[in-house]
């Protein structure tokens, strides 16, 4: 009896022309999901727990399940789609990108490759190492360097969910005039004297720059499926500390206090956020739900854009990690002019929201 074998080189064929159904049945998946999550947790805490929603423990538990389901959602949504479409983009084409153009122009090119390529505090120092090896002028590596974390593609999409297409709008607008200006005026000041020596002996073959390669579709998608998973292992533990205390906010803190202290009668609010932003460590994920209670509670829109960018642009480990390739003039004058940039960001959205 023979048995019929199938050619090892149809296999990958098969296995394409499953992909598309696949990928299908899933987006269909995450969709129900995401619209059925409020409703659900409607019934199972309101009416099956029969916690009241006007109380301060329905709310909070409430605002807690439904959250933290939202949010993940959304990580997993965002950070699958983003991956595969950065499959297509390596950092040796975005260096590429920003050679060859005046200052002005360069910088805000810089900012806008910074929101497409996925750098974060942690990888801040081998991405100006890089940057600064290939011959990238300063100002434009620091105008990429301040949008890559401040407009968190993470943040754009959870910021849409939660307030609206407005917010989003005004948050990307603001953190690309943060990124390039800041750049721009940084490097103005002539700073490669304030940059350590080590960086500018780094050769290209020493710096962390990998060249792109051909993947398929299957390699892209399982790229996605393994970013989705390390980075929700990374940032769980803040994203649930987020959650529960905004939904602890949420349920039990009182309106006034956030009013006396932060509130729109305060003409310092903007600088008590940032104040309180910079030494925090979190990112979207972690800091919205926060964001997203403090709203609620009446603080207004351009403080809480001022507290989150302080907390993810002007992080204090992110502070300790560019110590090592900015000196102390270079990093004073960095924290100086982003932190001046989202206080007048703050203002300014305070006066037209």
């Amino acid at each position: 009896m023979s048995t019929r074998s199938v050619p090892a080189a149809t296999q990958p064929s098969r296995a394409g022309r499953r992909l598309p159904l696949t990928l299908t049945a899933v987006a269909i998946g995450w969709l129900v999901a995401y619209l059925a999550n409020v409703p659900l947790w409607d019934l199972l805490v309101y009416r099956v727990a029969g916690l009241g929603p006007g109380s301060r423990l329905g709310s909070g538990v409430h605002f807690f399940l439904a959250d933290t389901v939202k949010i993940t959602l959304l990580l997993v949504g965002i950070i699958f789609v983003l991956t595969v479409a950065r499959s297509f983009l390596s950092l040796e084409r975005t260096r590429a990108l920003l050679g060859g153009r005046r200052q002005g122009v360069a910088n805000l090119a810089a900012a806008g490759l910074g929101v497409a390529t996925p750098f974060c505090s942690c990888s801040a120092v081998p991405a100006f190492i890089g940057f600064v090896a290939a011959g990238v002028p300063l100002g434009v590596t620091l105008s990429f360097l301040i949008a890559s974390p401040l407009i968190n593609e993470v943040a754009v999409v959870l910021l849409y969910g939660m307030f609206g297409l407005r917010i989003a709008a005004l948050y990307i607008s603001s953190g690309l005039i943060i990124a390039t200006a800041a750049g721009y005026v940084l490097g103005r000041f002539c700073p490669q004297r304030w940059v350590e020596p080590f960086v500018y002996t780094t050769t290209l073959q020493g710096a962390p720059i990998m060249a792109g390669q051909r993947l398929s579709w299957p390699d892209r998608v399982t790229l996605g499926r393994e970013e989705v998973t390390k980075i929700l292992r990374k940032v769980w533990p803040y994203l649930l500390a987020g959650i529960a205390l905004g939904a602890a906010i949420h349920g039990w803190a009182p309106a006034d206090f956030f009013a006396r202290v932060a509130g729109a009668q305060n003409p310092f609010a903007p600088v008590v956020a940032v104040v309180l932003g910079v030494p925090l460590y979190s990112n979207a994920a972690g800091i919205l739900p926060l964001i997203e209670a403090l709203h609620d509670k009446g603080m207004p829109m351009g403080t809480l854009l001022a507290f989150m960018m302080s907390v993810v642009a002007l992080s204090l480990p992110e502070l300790i990690l560019l110590r090592r390739v900015l000196k102390p003039q270079l990093l004073a004058a960095f924290v100086a002019v982003v932190a001046t940039a989202i206080l007048a960001t703050g203002y300014l959205f305070n006066a037209i929201l």
